[in-house]
Parts: C-alpha cells; structure tokens; sequence
C-alpha cells in the first residue's frame, strides 16, 4: 500500500476528499444563492414598506387627510358614514406644533399648527375641521360664519352678520320650529358678540342640533386642521342592502 506521507517535512499530500470539501458543489451554492435572493426580497419589501409609511403619514400631516363624519350637525351638507378629504394646504403650508408621540400609527398627534407659507385666509361659508376647544382629542367640522372682527348676533334662529341677516338657506336646516328664549339656551337667540383676532365663529348647518361656536366660543386659527373638499365613500348602512352604500354621494365636491 502507497504511503502518502512525506517523512522528511512531516507534510502530508492532499486527499481526494479534501480537494473536494474545498470546492462547493453546484447544490451548495444554489443553496446561497436562494438564502441570498430570499433576503434582498425581504429587504427590498421591508424598505418598500417603510418608505409607503412615511410617504403616507407626510400626507396626512401636511397635505390631505381622511376623516368620517359620525354625527348628524352638518346635515343635509353631510351625512352621517360620510367619509370626507380635508386639504390641509387650503390655507398654507402648515408646521405641527404641541405634538405628543405614541406607539400607534400615526406615531404622534399634534394639537395646533403655524403656517410657514400663507396661502390665503379661511373664508366665511367653508367648511373646516379643527380641534374642539372643550376637548383637543377630538376633530369637529362646521361651517365658518363669522370672520375676525365680525359682530354676530341670532335672533328668533336667524343669524345676523354686522346687522345683515346671513344667506344661508343654500345649505341649513331647521327642523324645530319651536323658538327657545335665548336665557335659557342660545341656539334660537344670541346676544351680539364680536369675534376675536386671528379666530372664528363656527355653525353646524342643522342649526337645531349642532353643538358648535354658540355654546363653547370661537375656534383659533392655529386650531384649524384644513378644509374639507371632498366625499369619497358614503356608507349608509341600514336599511336594504341596495341602499346601503350612498353611491351617488361619491365624488361630491363640499360646497
């Protein structure tokens, strides 16, 4: 038998299998091959999905944002399961401000805004969404009616802007037509009030059940979320099932 030792340099020569240990076969590098696809496929779906979530939360912060309308204040201009965008670059370009960070998505809620670009100014007659004054956890939506400076008075359910009954029979209701005297609620009579700088005097367009400006005051421009423009999914929900969905409320542009 051949001794494949050498004596002298006490080395050894190379075995058949060594030679082929030292080599990876075809199957092993499939093998890595697949270990390595399946990785950058997993990267390339975990960076994907990254980049989609912050995409959509710099959406929602600073462009446009979804909300559902759950109450019945802005009938017949909103319905309840109403789903609505609110642009939120109406009036500029807006900077979060008083923001609180929370595991959830979005990671952060924030109660107030400056505007670093100027786009224009809230009008009377849009209709905005806006942090309610009594509870900053909650987003209402209602109807601008007195601007900056404006004096506002109802009397008997009409409102009156500057001495000047307000036209808005386009877009309320008054379902009640019972009159209640202004000393024990203001919904039907206000005394005269002057709406301060840099705020608003805010309406439900159902009049008779909206709690809104004559009940808890104005609504500061820093609260202001955006306008809201459009409806794109209504969604009934009782009644026969054909009628469930509200499909001629989709696509409704918020006048």
């Amino acid at each position: 038998m051949e001794n494949n030792s050498n004596p002298l340099d006490g080395t050894e020569s190379p075995s058949t299998d060594q030679d082929a240990s030292a080599t990876p076969s075809p199957s092993v590098e499939k093998r890595q091959e697949d270990s390595f696809g399946r990785k950058s496929i997993w990267r390339e779906y975990t960076e994907a999905i990254i980049i989609a979530m912050i995409l959509a939360f710099t959406i929602r912060v600073f462009v446009v944002q979804a909300f559902k309308i759950p109450s019945g204040s802005m009938i017949p201009s909103l319905l309840i399961g109403d789903h609505i965008l609110v642009n939120k670059m109406s009036y500029g370009i807006q900077l979060p401000q008083d923001c609180e960070f929370d595991i959830s998505f979005p990671p952060m809620t924030c109660y107030s805004s400056q505007l670093l670009v100027e786009f224009g100014k809230p009008e009377r007659g849009d209709v905005i969404v806006f942090r309610y004054p009594e509870d900053e956890e909650k987003d209402f939506i209602k109807r601008i009616v007195g601007l900056p400076g404006d004096h506002i008075h109802i009397r008997n359910k009409t409102v009156y802007v500057n001495g000047n009954p307000l036209d808005d029979k386009a877009w309320t209701q008054r379902i009640d037509p019972g009159i209640i005297d202004g000393r024990i609620t203001p919904r039907d009579n206000l005394d005269s009030i002057t709406v301060p700088p840099d705020s608003y005097f805010m309406m439900g367009d159902n009049r008779d059940q909206s709690l809104d400006s004559r009940f808890w005051g104005f609504v500061k421009s820093h609260k202001i979320k955006g306008r809201a423009f459009l409806v794109y999914w209504s969604w009934k929900g009782y009644g026969p099932m054909s009628e469930w969905v509200r499909w001629d409320r989709i696509g409704k542009f918020i006048d």
